[in-house]
């Protein structure tokens, strides 16, 4: 499916749910053609997300809407620092302030989680990624809120990499049987991943030649003997309870890749809000 069209999609079923037949109380108190202004700001320090995506919430009710942007995605923002100025119809403004909102609030808070585990890994050259436990309908989302916040993309769906987990393992008998089905299925057409738990696993799948080897809740100690073991014939991914107050140890074993799960699944929605501006003014002046 296109990524722009289920991002319109999603757009128009958020407004469909909450503005429903009509905004009542905006119907009741303001003139349909009446103009106004708002200002979106942060009420906490963040990493910005879903800024155009809030815009085109307000563009689905006014077209004519027009914008200013002091920030974009990607940026660090302040508490109090102003993200965005909306000029346009009135109600549009007042119907399509939660539904903008939630999107900004809920990618900005993953933005923002992914960049404090970026941090507190440090530099050492390794990839944190997300996984595939995102909100159903938003992962297009979820997973741009997590390169916003500096991380990376693990495998989007189940058809764009070959992962076998521990229950396919069982279904098959082993992982040598499970690498000899997906092999023969699929050739060399698509990377093939392996997730083990010990380090007899590491031996039986590095024999396999596989490309990728997930180390599953594995403990340090085991990770940097299952590094070593492999020794550069495999990528090395390790899964699993990644915290923030351990991931800096995880990347310092000498893995490759690091899956964080609460980078979409737990990420707190940050505190953003907005003002309607009673007369038009410039940002400048603000």
């Amino acid at each position: 499916m296109n990524q722009m069209f289920e991002t319109d999609e999603l757009i128009r079923i958020a407004l469909e749910e909450d503005i429903g037949p009509g905004d009542v109380t905006t119907d009741a108190l303001i003139e349909p053609d009446l103009e106004g202004e708002a200002t979106i700001f942060a009420k906490e320090s963040l990493v910005l997300a879903g800024l155009k995506l809030a815009q085109r919430v307000f563009l689905t009710l006014d077209a004519d809407m027009s914008f200013e942007e002091a920030f974009e995605d990607g940026n660090r923002v302040k508490r109090g620092d102003e993200v965005l100025r909306a000029r346009g119809k009135l109600h549009a403004l007042l119907a399509g302030e939660r539904t903008a909102l939630n999107f900004l609030q809920h990618l900005s808070g993953i933005a923002t989680l992914t960049r404090q585990f970026v941090d507190h890994a440090g530099t050492v050259s390794v990839r944190l990624t997300d996984t595939r436990k995102t909100t159903p309908g938003w992962r297009v989302l979820e997973k741009y809120a997590v390169r916003v916040g500096g991380g990376h993309n693990h495998r989007f769906g189940l058809y764009d990499g070959i992962l076998i987990k521990d229950n396919h393992i069982k279904a098959c008998g082993g992982i040598t049987e499970a690498v000899r089905r997906a092999r023969n299925k699929h050739r060399y057409l698509l990377r093939i991943e392996v997730e083990v738990t010990n380090l007899e696993e590491v031996e039986e799948a590095l024999a396999n030649g596989v490309d990728v080897i997930m180390l599953d809740n594995m403990r340090p100690h085991e990770i940097r003997k299952a590094v070593k073991l492999v020794d550069g014939h495999a990528l090395v991914e390790v899964s699993g309870g990644v915290a923030l107050d351990t991931v800096a140890e995880l990347a310092s074993t000498g893995v490759d890749i690091i899956s964080i799960g609460a980078l979409t699944h737990s990420a707190r929605a940050v505190d953003i809000s907005m003002n309607i501006i009673p007369q038009f003014s410039s940002m400048a002046a603000s």
